[in-house]
């Protein structure tokens, strides 16, 4: 049996210290991590998130959300 996508997004940010839209697209193949990180929460794991800026190639502002597990 696979470990599931939440199963992974935690052990990812265990072992990466957090994980954003794009990570889990690539290393889990996950297209719904807002989705999966709400799931976990209701699951009883604490996990924040931090809103990231940047720019795209076209010079927009733009900003996606990293989750991490807060620390105890």
């Amino acid at each position: 049996k696979h470990p599931s996508h939440c199963e992974q997004i935690v052990d990812y940010m265990k072992q990466f210290g957090s994980i954003n839209p794009l990570q889990a697209l690539q290393d889990i193949g996950c297209f719904r991590l807002a989705s999966r990180i709400s799931d976990l929460r209701k699951q009883g794991y604490p996990i924040i998130s931090e809103r990231v800026n940047y720019k795209n190639r076209l010079g927009e502002a733009k900003h996606f959300n990293e989750y991490r597990l807060k620390e105890d």
